[in-house]
């Protein structure tokens, strides 16, 4: 039993005192077996659970996953105080500094009138102290870990600031049937690598999103949810038929795939 002392409510210096705890000698023997590496992936399902307590607004699940994000944090944190790299005084003091630097209208003598220069200031600002010369290197730069519709649609904004953009939809939407050509010719006549041209689509797709504004993460959980609903209903009026899909042939789905969109729509 280690020393703790239970209280009504507790804080960020408690939290990080019963990762401590769970990390050493008499504590959790899972938590002392944890690297960086092993807990990655529950860093990310964590912040991607507080998203999804945004997405429903729902604010009691959005305190409790950011609670989780915050146990992460610290985590790692406790992991690299052990080897005497930094502490979680060190990574507030990063923060700290990056903020200040990069808001010199607010702590420093920049004047900005608007929000598209508070952006253009902090993107230009961010190159500096990332040590990006050309907007080559701030491509480059882009999280390979991102979403690789989010690391699209990133990378093309920023090849976007050094001219490289069409000048409306319809360019993007010419580049988007172009890639398709290629992709057909590529699974239909062995014209090419499939998977290579599936990613020129994809990228292509993203393109026309900018252009419509469009987050083509949002836009493609929409279409899987709206893919759910109307498999569903196709489901159902197989059954009510006292059918079901598996022994329907190619056409008879099709036809059924129609009418749960009809009734759906």
């Amino acid at each position: 039993m280690v020393n703790w002392s239970m209280k009504k409510s507790y804080n960020c210096r408690d939290l990080m005192e019963i990762v401590r705890i769970l990390r050493h000698p008499g504590g959790c023997p899972w938590d002392q077996e944890q690297t960086h590496a092993s807990i990655r992936r529950n860093f990310l399902e964590e912040v991607y659970e507080a998203a999804e307590a945004i997405d429903r607004e729902d604010l009691d699940g959005l305190k409790e996953e950011l609670g989780d994000v915050l146990l992460q944090v610290f985590f790692h944190t406790s992991i690299e105080e052990d080897a005497g790299n930094f502490n979680l005084d060190d990574v507030a003091d990063g923060v700290c500094k990056k903020l200040i630097y990069r808001h010199p209208h607010v702590f420093g003598d920049v004047a900005v009138g608007s929000t598209g220069e508070v952006l253009a200031n902090w993107e230009e600002l961010k190159k500096k102290e990332k040590h990006q010369d050309t907007q080559a290197d701030a491509v480059d730069a882009v999280a390979r870990t991102l979403p690789a519709l989010w690391r699209a649609e990133k990378m093309k904004k920023k090849a976007a600031k050094a001219g490289f953009d069409w000048k409306d939809v319809s360019g993007a939407l010419d580049k988007l049937s172009e890639e398709l050509e290629e992709l057909k010719a590529a699974a239909l006549d062995g014209d090419g690598d499939p998977a290579e041209e599936l990613g020129d689509v994809l990228f292509a797709a993203v393109c026309v999103g900018r252009f419509l504004e469009a987050d083509p993460e949002d836009a493609l959980h929409a279409a899987c949810g709206k893919f759910a609903l109307r498999f569903r209903k196709m489901e159902e009026l197989a059954a009510q038929r006292g059918q079901t899909l598996d022994k329907l042939g190619e056409g008879e789905q099709l036809s059924l795939w129609n009418e749960a969109k009809r009734a759906l729509d």
